[in-house]
């Protein structure tokens, strides 16, 4: 192998790729990222055996790569030498020639270095076709649709199943639900689709996130009972799937409430915040004193000590309400939310509340349960 390339592209490749990598894998050859040079085109790959990702670099699709492929050829380079040597090349161009089997050479201006590397065939065969079932959807609608969502799955592997997002598709809805157990992040959107039913890890959805969150096009997501796959440009990656029958959630949301306060989003968070440094037992627990639009948070430590919030509600309806709650689970859910002013609706002090927009947008739907506490 013996390529010429840019040394900028090959980096923002290599950054995408190296996402899927584990440090510390047990099968050497995926500590590395795959190099194959083919006529007209560079594919790189990462994976950890859960994630993958694949990119196919071309002067086709992008005109700055400046790819010169003088001989074809594959090897595999340990992603940490790999990543550190293409950075720290000052030209703007590198050359990458295999020279003795698995020794491989970069040079770029005045500096050059010699690693050695891996057989390609050494690396496992990953299965990159695409599942039939797909559906499209804005790369900036994707990332929204994570951020509202992921912050709300159990991060213990407790329960694994409860480690990813469920992804639901009765044909024209789309609905996304992570859950701890302890609260509940719903998010519903339209788009037209086979019927399926998968929990991503959430690891695999934040990841996502980070790579096609900023692009304005569409990104293609694929699945089938193994696996999901979302593909855009020349971008490929795919991950497993979680194992097992995600809980029937629907049951558990409130329909019938007794009181609702609207609230400023942003007062509110900031008076979370403000509280939430005094914990018990690692959690901060807040008690929210309601009475006429007067709202009193408390958080008591005997331990630590005190603090005392009191805002203005924009709106109360409903009897008094003493409640208490997680700090940050309420303060979560309100940073998924987007709008001035957002309803908190209420169906008793030891029952779920949810948290949702004010307006007429219920696509994005909050539930926290309430806390016990001995005042």
């Amino acid at each position: 192998m013996n390529i010429r390339i840019s040394k900028n592209k090959f980096y923002e490749a290599l950054q995408i790729v190296s996402r899927a990598i584990a440090p510390n894998s047990p099968v050497p050859a995926l500590s590395g990222i795959k190099i194959e040079a083919f006529t007209n085109e560079l594919v790189i790959t990462g994976s950890d055996a859960d994630i993958s990702i694949k990119m196919v670099l071309s002067n086709e699709t992008e005109p700055e790569l400046n790819l010169s492929v003088i001989e074809e050829g594959s090897v595999v380079i340990d992603y940490r030498y790999l990543n550190e040597i293409v950075r720290k090349i000052d030209s703007e161009e590198i050359q990458i020639e295999i020279i003795d089997g698995t020794l491989t050479r970069f040079s770029g201006g005045k500096a050059e270095f010699k690693i050695n590397g891996f057989r390609s065939s050494d690396y496992p065969t990953i299965d990159f076709s695409i599942p039939a079932n797909h559906f499209t959807i804005k790369c900036q609608k994707l990332s929204e649709i994570i951020e509202e969502t992921a912050f709300a799955v159990n991060a213990k592997d407790t329960r694994v199943i409860l480690t990813g997002v469920n992804m639901k598709c009765d044909g024209s809805v789309l609905t996304c639900t992570a859950t701890d157990s302890y609260r509940l992040a719903k998010k519903t959107i339209s788009t037209e689709c086979e019927p399926f039913g998968i929990t991503v890890v959430a690891k695999t959805l934040n990841m996502a996130r980070s790579i096609f969150g900023s692009s304005d096009s569409d990104v293609e997501i694929s699945q089938n009972e193994k696996k999901i796959v979302f593909s855009e440009g020349g971008i490929i990656m795919q991950s497993r799937l979680l194992d097992g029958t995600f809980p029937e959630t629907e049951r558990l949301i409130p329909t019938e409430f007794s009181r609702e306060l609207l609230i400023n989003r942003r007062s509110l968070i900031s008076a979370l915040d403000r509280s939430s440094f005094i914990k018990t037992d690692n959690m901060a627990i807040i008690r929210c004193q309601i009475s006429g639009n007067e709202v009193i948070l408390t958080n008591k430590s005997q331990e630590i000590g005190e603090a005392h919030e009191e805002l203005i509600a924009e709106n109360y309806t409903g009897e008094p309400l003493d409640i208490s709650f997680s700090g940050t689970y309420v303060e979560d859910a309100a940073k998924a939310l987007s709008s001035e002013n957002i309803l908190i609706k209420f169906t008793g002090e030891m029952k779920p509340f949810i948290l949702v927009n004010e307006g007429d947008d219920d696509s994005l739907l909050q539930l926290v349960l309430p806390v016990r506490t001995y005042n």
